[in-house]
């Protein structure tokens, strides 16, 4: 191609786009154009511009079967929560989404209501907690026979795929609504935790001056037919960076009190050796 020039190469580049795919075509002549306009308004020096393609290069080498540090990268900008926000605009009243995060496993095991899903050392050392509630649809009716997925950080912050004193699956549970839409469990109450920073996005995060820290946080999925799945953290009222959350993720809604059980009756009755805590969240669910 002839006669380009730093004025004319972003319109130049956009020509040479032919998708057969029309949302292909969108997405590849505004990704080009608000590149190009980057480019144009932080001028980098050739030596930034190939440090930011060994960070894309290191990011990519960081991934595995078991960690995806691009997710990371875009939850640590913000990315993440801003698709969450425009891919889920639900009406009035539906409980509200939030990132998935990379700690999800499919391969949960299914419990009754009422079991305890907190099987290593945390059991020992962690604060007991009951997790109950119901599953309902806009008109507030239950929703029986709905799967509600969870997952969750120990005491100290760790998931059991970081943690070699966990059982392999542990502090996951897969929960089926019963008649009246409810859903409950023993657990211990989550911790707020670092994201991975020993990759390049950690190391990014340490260069721009902040925190990794992640409130602490029980992860929900929730699924039933004829409805959105519906995917959501339930985050503990008190916590020091609920205001300052890495992966920018939580919403006021979301944030609910652990409250202290002392009764000796209720523990028992619920199988735990001393005071616990309690919470109680229902999830709204929308139409599909």
């Amino acid at each position: 191609m002839r006669g380009l020039t730093e004025s004319n190469l972003t319109d130049a580049v956009v020509s040479q786009v032919k998708a057969d795919n029309p949302r292909l075509q969108q997405l590849m002549e505004s990704f080009i154009r608000h590149l190009h306009s980057f480019v144009r308004e932080v001028e980098p020096t050739e030596a930034e511009w190939w440090a930011a393609i060994q960070f894309l290069t290191k990011t990519g080498h960081t991934c595995t079967d078991e960690r995806q540090e691009f997710i990371l990268f875009s939850d640590m900008l913000g990315v993440t929560s801003l698709v969450d926000f425009i891919n889920h605009r639900f009406s009035e009243g539906v409980t509200e989404t939030t990132v998935t995060g990379p700690f999800h496993r499919v391969s949960n095991i299914e419990y009754e209501n009422g079991a305890n899903i907190a099987n290593g050392p945390e059991w020992e050392r962690g604060e007991h907690t009951l997790v109950r509630g119901r599953v309902l649809d806009l008109t507030g009716q239950p929703i029986a026979g709905a799967k509600v997925d969870i997952w969750q950080s120990d005491d100290l912050g760790f998931y059991d795929v970081q943690d070699g004193e966990q059982p392999e699956i542990n502090l996951r549970g897969l929960f089926t609504t019963d008649e009246n839409g409810a859903y409950w469990f023993r657990t211990v109450k989550p911790s707020s935790y670092p994201v991975p920073t020993d990759g390049p996005v950690g190391k990014m995060l340490e260069a721009i001056g902040r925190h990794p820290m992640r409130p602490a946080h029980i992860h929900c999925m929730v699924a039933a037919p004829g409805f959105k799945r519906l995917v959501t953290h339930v985050y503990v009222e008190g916590d020091e960076y609920l205001a300052s959350d890495s992966a920018f993720a939580v919403k006021e809604s979301l944030v609910v009190d652990f409250v202290k059980n002392g009764s000796a009756e209720d523990a028992a009755r619920y199988g735990f050796p001393g005071p616990f805590y309690e919470i109680e969240f229902d999830f709204v669910m929308q139409p599909a």
